[in-house]
């Protein structure tokens, strides 16, 4: 099976999507294409990868949500492999509100089991379609970001950016190691 390579220069930096027949496979803020292939299922996986300027209203979708407008990323269709409570999950995940982050827990019962918190916080560190299925969307309890696969300067900048404020002032409690939020 092929794939497309798309690779776009964001506000975060460097965004790669790979997909098929206009399907996300995999995206995030990176400019190599192992990082994204080792998130996809092995049954998903590419044989070879084309690099291509455009994916259309993938592209497009991207280019709106940086524009101020996150609706058009959660119409792109997205593919990934899992069982079924995980699967749910990531649906679930393209449900969340722009703007009104859930936490993990929130998170886990949305998914329909309260208990499943550790499952929830799995789908999120195992979602291959970053930015298509808004895993950036789950917090903790007290608030604080939690973890990001591609970094928690990104986490809040997104977040920042759905709420429609500076990142620093959004999440005034976070610390980034590296960076004064002053």
């Amino acid at each position: 099976m092929k794939a497309q390579l798309l690779q776009l220069s964001t506000p975060d930096g460097p965004f790669a999507i790979l997909a098929r027949d206009g399907v996300v496979l995999a995206s995030g803020w990176t400019a190599g294409l192992p990082e994204l292939t080792g998130q996809v299922h092995p049954g998903l996986r590419p044989d070879a990868v084309d690099m291509v300027a455009d994916l259309g209203a993938i592209s497009s979708a991207v280019e709106a949500f940086y524009a101020g407008d996150p609706a058009p990323a959660m119409a792109v269709p997205v593919l990934q492999q899992s069982g079924p409570f995980r699967a749910h999950a990531w649906d679930v995940l393209r449900q969340v509100k722009p703007g009104s982050p859930v936490t993990y827990s929130e998170y886990a019962a949305l998914a329909g089991n309260p208990r499943a918190v550790r499952a929830a916080a799995s789908a999120c560190a195992f979602n291959a379609a970053a930015l298509f299925v808004p895993c950036h969307r789950v917090i903790r309890t007290d608030g604080s970001l939690g973890g990001f696969r591609w970094g928690l300067a990104i986490k809040e900048s997104l977040l920042a950016r759905e709420a429609n404020q500076p990142p620093s002032s959004a999440y005034p409690n976070v610390h980034i190691p590296g960076r004064s939020l002053t």
